[in-house]
């Protein structure tokens, strides 16, 4: 048992420490805590997101509305999404594993290993395909392969033109015009050193419905 000497300074420390506990000085950093909280919830979480959307709405209004396409005043899709287009009237997009196809709402690639069967046997399939429609032509790769989102709006140029003598027999065009039209819709890099240059492919049918 501690002896009375020995219990002194143990109750000293006790006296302090509810002393302590009670003093203006702990009340004020509750305070201060509480009030920088939510400061920063209304700057961050309310402020911040309203003058960046309001800032977008003047200075990138087509970006901050979902980079719209509009005909005739109707949307009909977005410069950002993949479409599904499978008439041979038409470019084709990507192949696209988001949802059933071209879902925006399970946007998402395969998740399948390179050494996974059912994909290289997939795109061994739509190769061999593409070679034979094509006189046994290299395919690019971005015709059979889907983007990580499986959204993914462009296509390569070489990816294009390797469609043009489906398009071109479909819609009795000459090829050479369809080339001049794929390249008048090719983006370039982004300040020449970013990205690869690509076509977006519901520009570009739109384009090709509007040539006599």
């Amino acid at each position: 048992m501690a002896t009375v000497a020995q219990q002194i300074p143990q109750r000293i420390a006790e006296a302090q420490h509810q002393e302590l506990a009670g003093s203006p000085a702990v009340h004020s950093v509750w305070k201060t805590s509480i009030l920088f909280t939510l400061i920063t919830a209304v700057i961050f979480g309310l402020g911040y997101p309203l003058v960046m959307t309001g800032l977008a709405k003047v200075f990138f209004h087509h970006q901050a509305d979902g980079s719209l396409i509009l005909q005739n005043g109707q949307i009909i899709g977005s410069e950002l999404l993949a479409q599904s287009f499978t008439s041979d009237k038409y470019f084709h997009p990507r192949p696209s594993a988001a949802g059933n196809g071209y879902d925006p709402t399970a946007s998402g690639g395969t998740n399948l290993a390179q050494s996974n069967k059912a994909l290289v046997t997939r795109i061994q399939g739509d190769i061999d395909k593409l070679a034979a429609q094509n006189g046994g032509k290299p395919v690019p790769i971005d015709m059979v392969t889907t983007s990580a989102s499986g959204l993914d709006p462009d296509i390569t140029p070489d990816n294009a033109d390797y469609q043009i003598a489906r398009v071109a027999q479909a819609r009795g065009i000459d090829p050479d015009r369809l080339r001049k039209l794929i390249a008048e819709h090719i983006t370039p890099r982004q300040l020449g050193f970013l990205g690869e240059p690509r076509v977006n492919v519901l520009e570009l049918n739109l384009a090709l419905d509007q040539l006599k």
